[in-house]
């Protein structure tokens, strides 16, 4: 039996082997697991599914091999058998994720924002401006778990999901609604995870930090 859904969904690349995208689909109400006073479940709020990039046909191939991770899309699902499959699928979104596990090397503006957090406190933020006066950036520390967590690797898989960091973003009114660019980058000499959300992925802090880091 053939089952068809449709939804909004936030494209990675898959942790397992194989040809493959993870998709977490996006709920309907914003969902901020950095807000201590909201109790989620990030898998119930982002539901995970697994689907082929490659085994179809004409336009739908070429669509569905140029999808990227960061990606926002709208897609037509179709599981046979229990296996998922594309039946359509658009991009409403080119925001791009980048993740870097081994960074040297980083920037003043990242260790100052680490700097900055207050004892105890396992988040710390800052906005970063260009040569212009404009926001270009906005840069997110996490303190790195104790035991055998791994923050970085939680947020390349999906685990704790990028997208209540986007949304804050959206929620200011003078900020771009560019494409952005998110750089995940697990630092070998700090004791903080890096998010560093580019407003612009076209822009130049972006491109400055493919060229540093990517």
């Amino acid at each position: 039996m053939e089952v068809t859904t449709t939804g909004r969904f936030r494209v990675y690349r898959s942790p397992r082997d194989g040809d493959e995208l993870l998709l977490l689909e996006l709920p309907e109400e914003r969902v901020d697991w950095t807000d201590p006073a909201v109790e989620t479940d990030a898998d119930d709020a982002y539901s995970p599914t697994y689907v082929p990039q490659t085994g179809y046909d004409g336009d739908l191939a070429e669509r569905v091999s140029a999808l990227e991770p960061g990606n926002e899309i709208e897609a037509t699902l179709t599981w046979d058998d229990g296996d998922p499959q594309f039946a359509n699928v658009s991009v409403r979104d080119r925001t791009r994720f980048r993740f870097v596990g081994a960074a040297t090397g980083l920037f003043e503006a990242a260790r100052e924002t680490w700097q900055a957090t207050g004892d105890g406190e396992a988040i710390g933020s800052r906005v970063t401006y260009g040569t212009d006066g404009d926001p270009n950036a906005v840069l997110y520390v996490f303190a790195k778990q104790p035991g055998a967590r791994d923050l970085f690797d939680e947020f390349g898989d999906g685990v704790v999901p990028v997208d209540p960091l986007l949304d804050r973003l959206d929620e200011e009114a003078d900020v771009s609604d560019a494409p952005r660019e998110v750089f995940v980058l697990r630092p070998l000499d700090e004791e903080f995870v890096l998010v560093a959300i580019a407003l612009d992925r076209d822009g130049l802090f972006a491109r400055t930090m493919r060229d540093t880091y990517c």
